[in-house]
């Protein structure tokens, strides 16, 4: 078994690439096939542009709310490990009292 490679390509890049789709004219699987990029991946970033331009789905979240997303989540498990941390010492000691 060979180990899987994912390629990274740069914000700049994948905005290019959009770009690209958007002024050609061409289906986004020519698109892909010019620039080497799997046809999948190309047509995720022009879903991405179109809704950080304003032109998504309804309801579908643009990069900046899917960080702000992203870090409110953080911060909530955090908080909740942070929280778990003295419910546990708290029935660790109600035993040892019980004892």
């Amino acid at each position: 078994m060979g180990i899987k490679y994912t390629k990274r390509y740069s914000a700049e890049y994948r905005r290019d690439a959009s770009a690209l789709v958007r002024s050609s004219g061409r289906t986004v699987t020519e698109v892909a096939r010019e620039l080497g990029v799997s046809p999948e991946s190309l047509r995720n970033w022009v879903r991405r542009d179109q809704a950080d331009r304003g032109e998504g789905a309804p309801g579908e979240l643009t990069s900046a709310e899917r960080e702000e997303l992203k870090r409110v989540r953080r911060l909530n498990r955090e908080q909740q490990q942070t929280i778990e941390i003295p419910k546990k010492a708290t029935v660790f000691f109600v035993k040892e009292n019980d004892r």
